[in-house]
């Protein structure tokens, strides 16, 4: 799957929960709730990957691991969406600039 393919699907499932909310009599999530909800995933991406490095006893954290990945996949492509953010052009002009700074330091 591309990153556009990605996207539309990462926006049909937020355009499912906001459904959801509503119809729980609860607001849709904005992005500050989003922001959270990806910092609450990161929080439980970090714990996974302590459990899988032997840090940590979280049983069947391998196996948890690509779901948590996924789940903080899913809230940065939702909020590049709202927030007009071409994650392709960014990612290339960071991953360059990095490339371009590391190359010039390099022992």
């Amino acid at each position: 799957m591309d990153l556009a393919t990605l996207q539309t699907r990462a926006m049909a499932i937020a355009a499912l929960y906001d459904r959801y909310n509503i119809a729980a009599g609860r607001e849709p999530w904005g992005t500050g709730d989003l922001a959270l909800g990806f910092v609450g995933d990161v929080g439980d991406l970090a714990k996974l990957v302590m459990a899988v490095d032997g840090r940590r006893e979280i049983t069947d954290a391998r196996n948890l691991l690509g779901h948590e990945l996924a789940d903080c996949l899913w809230a940065v492509l939702v909020l590049a969406d709202r927030y007009d953010v071409d994650l392709v052009g960014e990612f290339t002009r960071m991953t360059d600039g990095i490339e371009r700074h590391l190359d010039s330091e390099a022992p």
